[in-house]
């Protein structure tokens, strides 16, 4: 990405303009008519821009002199300083500057004065730009800089000057999230200029500037596969082709494709290059066979366009006959008979194979992809079958290589691939071979290499957290259950002796059924023998827990980056989910770091209304409630002094009870006890300890009680727990402090959860 840019020199957000190939920029476009930019008078405004590229210096001064307005601009945004740049006059560059026009300036599509400066090539006026303060990557709307329009028109000196200025060598254009979403922007550069033959740019980057021959841009295309573009009939020109082989000379990745999916050597076969052709093929990179979208593989275009030099090449090298029908489309035009006896001595079948068996796949949002690619001839990589092509890629990833939909031994599949010498490749499939066996983890079917790349194929999901979250109205899972699926997946991969370290909502996945599951683990960590080590790798995960907890709380209305630290409090269960991410930052001294996650999977939060109530009930059943005065023997019982606090937000807990079920409560034993029907009725009083003995109460005697107050409770563990939604973890995190532990769920007694 670029360089933080200031306020008036940053492109408008709001626009949107295509790139454009060279004679149809924007940026050189001349002004035409008035577009009523804030001139008192268009006839002056237009007539001062026209004097700047027209006329003479003397009628500029008469111009601003009579008060036209020198920042006032014309169609499309040019202002009488853009049209001085670009008409290259530096005299009234230096007139216009003195007497105060913008140098920030920006066009309708971005453009500054500045890059206006990088395509003329003018490295004075750049020069005293740079002087009154324009940055040096400052980019348009496309995402253009002033170096990068050095690159495009050839200009070689105002190249080699921004170089030593400071500009970014192998900066992408940056864009909006709107046109990066469609894959614009990302191009650097050597790209424009190997898109446009500029032989001695493209050497004097790569050589003296050391530009990456590896970086694409967001479409997935390198430089060569820009050389390799052909746009019209004058793009098949020498200087594409002599920067295609210097490229492939410098190991510049032959294995990407265009827009189309194209192969770089079928790009070189559409251009009919015969050198172009010998020197991918000599790279051991690309796939003889691999075809485009539509299935046109090398061999077919070479046949399609009756070279037959090219085609002999690719059979003598081993390009498979049976792809296609390839004899009927050599019969279509006269005069190929050469074509045709060299299809047959390859043993070209006479008729296509047979279409594919249809496939039944379970994913709904990927299902009409795997169709096509079923459906489509694409050379077999061992047992999978892939297109990495931007119509079937999942996601992006920061290697390089992105997550691509696949067929994997008659499965469907993510395929995630790596640059076989990547260190994250071996550390991501150790993690996952290791892990075979896990319930929460991604599931792991097998690998394939090929060349100079490494693919695991993992169980296809349809959506990470972040798209989850994103589709309202599929995003019906509780935000508990999901956070207890994502702990129990943390703590399993712990299990397996592994930290995550990279823990994201888009390393959250969730399939087809609903399930919840934990991936990519190209940044795992072993969990060594070394506790300390140990101990702080594990720290590192459930530090990005406690945010992962605030996230979902949220249900994703923040973005990961920018949460708060603490759950806000209009969130639902909001003291539940602020104790939870607490325990998380501030782990309990007693318990070994290793099992902090095993102990918080049974925090209250994860417990279910039932659990809470019969919770509640328990710890109302303690003798020491039950059968004190309990607010006035609170030193006698450190139960009663911890749960009777100052703090104690219950206190007016009796005005929320209905008077029935409290009157009919005051003595739950009386309608059984006649001997002591006469003794004196003890009153609630408005302390915590007092509200347990309530529920205990009613838990006991419920069934016994009239319809009446039955319909009015309907449910105790509803009433008593929407009534007061605190009370559990109030009650939990009280006893907790004191050790007082016995009616917790745990390990042992999971099904009191």
């Amino acid at each position: 990405m670029g360089k933080n840019l200031t306020k008036t020199k940053k492109p408008p957000n709001n626009q949107s303009v295509e790139e454009m190939g060279q004679g149809q920029r924007k940026a050189m476009e001349p002004p035409g008519e008035l577009q009523s930019a804030g001139s008192e008078n268009a006839e002056d405004t237009s007539e001062l821009n026209n004097a700047v590229r027209f006329g003479s210096i003397e009628t500029v001064k008469q111009l601003l002199e009579k008060g036209v307005d020198i920042n006032s601009k014309v169609e499309g945004g040019w202002t009488a300083l853009h049209s001085a740049v670009k008409a290259n006059k530096e005299e009234m560059v230096h007139l216009l500057l003195g007497k105060g026009a913008d140098p920030y300036a920006r066009k309708v599509n971005g453009a500054t004065p500045f890059i206006i400066a990088g395509i003329t090539g003018n490295v004075e006026l750049l020069d005293l730009f740079l002087k009154k303060g324009s940055e040096i990557d400052e980019y348009d709307i496309n995402g253009f800089t002033a170096f990068m329009e050095a690159a495009l028109y050839g200009n070689e000196k105002a190249l080699r000057f921004l170089y030593k200025k400071g500009a970014d060598v192998n900066l992408g254009r940056v864009v909006d999230e709107g046109r990066r979403a469609l894959n614009k922007g990302g191009a650097t550069a050597l790209m424009d200029a190997a898109k446009h033959g500029r032989v001695t740019v493209v050497n004097a980057l790569v050589t003296e500037m050391k530009a990456d021959v590896s970086i694409c841009d967001n479409q997935g295309r390198n430089a060569l596969v820009h050389a390799l573009s052909v746009i019209e009939e004058k793009d098949r020109d020498q200087g594409k082709e002599e920067v295609a082989l210097f490229l492939l000379k410098h190991k510049t990745d032959a294995n990407n494709r265009d827009e189309n999916g194209k192969t770089t050597l079928i790009l070189a076969v559409e251009r009919e290059s015969q050198d172009l052709v010998k020197a991918i093929l000599k790279t051991d990179e690309v796939d003889i066979d691999d075809a485009d979208k539509n299935s046109r593989t090398a061999l077919m275009v070479a046949v399609e366009k009756k070279n037959y030099e090219i085609a002999k090449i690719l059979c003598e090298k081993g390009a498979r006959t049976d792809i296609g029908d390839l004899i009927k489309i050599a019969s279509v035009t006269y005069n190929n008979e050469k074509m045709l006896e060299l299809l047959r001595k390859y043993r070209a079948p006479p008729r296509p194979s047979q279409p594919a068996i249809q496939m039944a796949f379970s994913s709904r949002r990927w299902r009409s992809q795997l169709q096509d690619l079923h459906e489509m001839y694409r050379p077999m990589i061992g047992k999978l079958k892939l297109f990495m092509y931007q119509d079937f890629r999942i996601q992006r990833t920061s290697n390089g290589g992105g997550v691509y939909l696949g067929i994997y031994d008659g499965k469907e599949v993510a395929v995630k691939i790596f640059h076989t010498n990547a260190e994250n490749a071996e550390r991501e499939k150790a993690c996952l071979e290791e892990c075979r066996t896990s319930h929460h983890l991604m599931k792991f079917y097998g690998w394939e290499e090929r060349k100079a790349c490494l693919y695991l194929c993992l169980a296809l999901c349809e959506k990470n957290l972040e798209e989850y979250f994103g589709m309202a109205e599929d995003a019906a899972m509780e935000s508990k259950d999901m956070l207890e699926r994502i702990f129990l997946a943390v703590k399993e991969l712990h299990g397996f002796g592994f930290g995550h370290q990279d823990l994201h909502p888009s390393n959250i996945l969730i399939d087809v059924t609903g399930k919840v599951f934990l991936a990519d683990f190209d940044k795992s960590t072993e969990l060594v023998d070394d506790n300390d080590e140990k101990d702080l790798i594990i720290k590192e995960d459930l530090k990005a827990l406690e945010r992962l907890v605030v996230y979902v709380a949220m249900r994703g209305t923040a973005r990961f980056e920018d949460l708060p630290t603490e759950c806000p409090i209009n969130v639902d269960n909001h003291i539940e989910i602020e104790d939870l991410r607490a325990s998380l930052s501030n782990l309990d001294e007693k318990i070994p770091v290793s099992e902090q996650l095993g102990h918080l999977i049974y925090h209250p939060y994860f417990w279910s209304k039932q659990a809470k109530y019969r919770f509640l009930r328990d710890v109302g059943n303690e003798s020491d409630i039950k059968t004190r005065g309990t607010k006035h023997q609170n030193d006698n019982s450190d139960i009663l002094k911890t749960l009777n606090r100052e703090d104690d937000p219950f206190k007016d807990w009796t005005e929320k009870i209905h008077k029935d079920v409290l009157d009919c409560m005051v003595d739950p034993f009386s309608d059984r006890d006649k001997k002591k029907k006469n003794r004196a009725k003890k009153i609630y009083e408005n302390c915590v300890t007092d509200l347990l003995k309530l529920i205990r109460h009613v838990g006991e005697h419920f069934k016994e009680k009239d319809e009446q107050l039955k319909d009015i409770i309907k449910e105790p563990a509803d009433y008593f727990l929407d009534l007061f939604p605190n009370l559990t973890i109030y009650v939990y995190r009280s006893l907790y402090n004191i050790q007082y532990d016995k009616h917790f769920p745990d390990a042992q007694n999971p099904s009191h959860l």
